[in-house]
């Protein structure tokens, strides 16, 4: 994977794109629904594209708001609908769209009373606060992608992503409407969607932030005046951010306040994109050369789901390293939570988990890829804690009942604060001693191309068209297809020994497959991991 020469350097007028152009090509741009790329397309966060693409525009926006319609009526919900939006230049004029459908189909609509942006986490938030009035939500959001996506996002009532069931569902039916010509789409106009019974308004901002202390302990954030630096990376967190500070006391600094479409404060990502990563080390580097003026500095993405914990001593922590502090942290110091909930990581997560999850004592549930797989689990409590390698996770109330299915960036980032207040340590200090305790893992990712033929092979692999016994000098121990926690298909493979272990998964929007391997005997046993990784995985392609 090469790095971009500007990578981390500050955007210049030539990397921004031209939102004019974009908007209008949202209303312009009629896809061809015949053709794969411009189809409505459910991957694990909803329908994503560009309008300068043909893959997000107006007709896959009507035809999917009306899908969702229709998917409610099927299943008789008929509770309140909770939509938000991000500071993405389409998440505007995608938002009024869908509010045009909703209304005409006589869906109760709840946006945001301050007319703001609103995080994905708060939108998971309300749709649990108000279970008994069966409510569901949509988020209007693209998560960490270019400024020239947008994204289209359903939550049912359980709060979380929506499973593979209901995803293909409105998919289809938002194809088939697009195949109609939009024959079957109910639409008003924006003024009558307003001035509709049915849209009402709804405080996210307090109804979440007025809450958090039921999940993280504000008070000792407060008492230890942890000097925090927030960076939303102008994303919907913006106004979130202050409030909070303000709103329990906070030495807290919004450290860039400005919402820019164009997101031209950002610095290049390793590919020299414009990308809101709070994971990159090159997305966040202008956070990281600041993190000097802070005990404690976070990021997120643009719609807040995802977490970035820097700190002075290691700059920016690695997911996986904070995921594993975490969890080591939280079932340690929440008496609230059963005994016997469980700890939940996707299979590409570090075994440091494992290792922890031992240590502890706890289940450790292992589920595929996707957000998805942790809800049932939150949400009656039997798992206390989800996360995946990308810098996404959620857990319970400090009581052991449910806060967000939904990946939740604010909170691990309030969390990080919480570790420092109330030990005096950073998570990366408490990283070091988890390295001490299990082991120092070395861990990477990388892309190899592929034709879509050897990715559809690839997704349906078998443990038996595996045919290697040992892995970088060790023998394997286990070849999944399936994932250990719940028997759900991983859609690849991985491939584990005893100080080691590798992944590999189709992409699902480029013609590669990504490769994930961690070694606990180092760097070089990583490599010799990826190495012999590739040539397993074309073995099996070729069988």
């Amino acid at each position: 994977m090469s790095v971009h020469p500007r990578a981390g350097q500050p955007a210049e007028r030539a990397d921004l794109v031209d939102v004019p152009r974009l908007i209008t090509s949202y209303y312009a741009v009629h896809p061809d629904p015949a053709d794969p790329a411009q189809q409505v397309a459910f991957g694990t966060s909803g329908h994503r594209g560009s309008s300068l693409r043909g893959s997000f525009n107006e007709d896959h926006i009507v035809a999917t708001s009306q899908a969702i319609c229709d998917y409610r009526a099927a299943q008789g919900y008929t509770g309140p609908l909770f939509l938000g939006r991000d500071t993405h230049a389409l998440s505007e004029p995608s938002t009024v769209s869908a509010l045009e459908v909703f209304a005409a189909n006589g869906v109760t609509v709840l946006i945001d009373s301050r007319d703001g942006f609103t995080p994905t986490p708060a939108v998971s938030h309300a749709i649990l606060v108000n279970r008994h009035r069966g409510a569901d939500g949509v988020v209007v959001t693209p998560s960490h992608n270019p400024p020239e996506d947008g994204g289209f996002k359903y939550n049912p009532p359980n709060g979380g992503p929506a499973d593979t069931d209901v995803t293909r569902w409105i998919q289809d039916r938002a194809n088939e409407l697009l195949r109609a010509g939009l024959d079957g789409v109910r639409r008003v106009t924006y003024a009558k969607a307003l001035a509709a019974e049915t849209t009402q308004r709804y405080d996210f901002l307090a109804s979440y932030c007025d809450d958090l202390g039921a999940a993280v302990d504000l008070e000792a954030i407060a008492a230890a005046k942890v000097k925090i630096g927030a960076d939303p990376l102008g994303g919907a967190s913006v106004a979130y951010w202050a409030y909070i500070g303000e709103r329990y006391g906070l030495e807290l600094t919004v450290v860039n306040p400005v919402v820019d479409p164009a997101f031209g404060f950002m610095t290049l990502d390793w590919d020299g994109k414009i990308r809101m990563d709070c994971s990159s080390p090159n997305a966040m580097a202008s956070l990281i050369g600041r993190r000097a003026e802070y005990q404690l500095a976070t990021g997120n993405d643009a719609d807040a789901d995802r977490h970035g914990i820097v700190t002075p001593d290691a700059g920016l922590m690695n997911p996986n390293h904070f995921l594993a502090v975490a969890i080591d942290y939280l079932y340690r110091n929440r008496d609230g939570w059963a005994g016997t909930a469980a700890i939940g990581k996707t299979l590409v997560s570090s075994s440091m988990i494992d290792r922890v999850a031992a240590d502890l004592g706890r289940t450790l549930i292992e589920v595929p890829v996707g957000f998805k797989w942790f809800v049932p689990g939150l949400l009656d409590g039997s798992v206390a804690f989800g996360g995946e390698e990308s810098a996404g996770a959620s857990f319970l109330r400090r009581d052991g009942s449910v806060w967000t299915t939904d990946k939740d960036g604010l909170l691990l980032c309030l969390l990080a604060s919480e570790i420092l207040a109330g030990t005096g340590r950073t998570p990366s200090e408490h990283y070091r001693d988890l390295v001490a305790r299990h082991g120092e893992p070395a861990y990477a990712r990388l892309d190899v191309a592929s034709t879509r033929e050897e990715k559809a092979v690839l997704g349906k692999l078998s443990p038996e068209q595996v045919t290697a016994t040992s892995l970088a000098g060790e023998p394997i121990t286990a070849k999944l297809t399936a994932a250990p926690g719940n028997g759900a298909a991983i859609g690849g493979l991985k491939v584990v020994t005893a100080s080691g272990w590798f992944a590999a998964r189709p992409s699902g929007t480029e013609d590669v497959y990504k490769v994930y391997a961690e070694s606990f005997q180092g760097p070089e046993h990583l490599a010799q991991i990826q190495s012999e990784a590739r040539e397993v995985v074309a073995d099996a392609l070729k069988g």
